[in-house]
């Protein structure tokens, strides 16, 4: 197992939950095993994983991550609310790169409109208009 320049655990799912078990507070092994977990398919582990880093904390950086691929995975699971919520984690954080405040406004807005609330989801249109001019009118799925 090692760790990247950005200091996330790369290795396999097994060889990080071992690291879990030696050190079960580590936020930064729970949310590099998310990661794996949700390229394995593993959507419900893969939850669980960045709900535990995000309890645990993690930095500025890899929150503003764990929320939006958790949104990303309620929101695939239906859990459109929940996808709402996380997605307005991201935008209330600020990130710094105008694309993932663009990326996150977006798919609250298609969250926000599948839970009914087409005043919410055109608001949300409107200021990811203003980020970039050329953005999609109709929230993605």
């Amino acid at each position: 197992m090692l760790k990247d320049a950005l200091g996330a655990w790369r290795g396999s799912a097994s060889e990080i939950s071992r690291l879990i078990e030696a050190e079960p507070g580590n936020a930064d092994a729970y949310f590099s095993r998310a990661g794996v977990r949700g390229a394995e398919g593993d959507r419900d582990g893969a939850l669980k994983d960045f709900t535990m880093a995000l309890k645990l904390g993690l930095r500025y950086r890899e929150s503003i991550v764990a929320y939006g691929n958790r949104g990303l995975i309620r929101y695939e699971m239906g859990d459109y609310l929940g996808a709402a919520d996380d997605f307005s984690e991201v935008v209330e954080r600020k990130p710094r790169q105008k694309s993932l405040l663009k990326a996150a406004l977006l798919k609250r807005a298609a969250a926000r409109e599948k839970l009914g609330d087409n005043d919410g989801a055109a608001a949300d249109l409107r200021l990811a208009s203003l980020l970039s001019p050329d953005c999609e009118q109709q929230p993605t799925p």
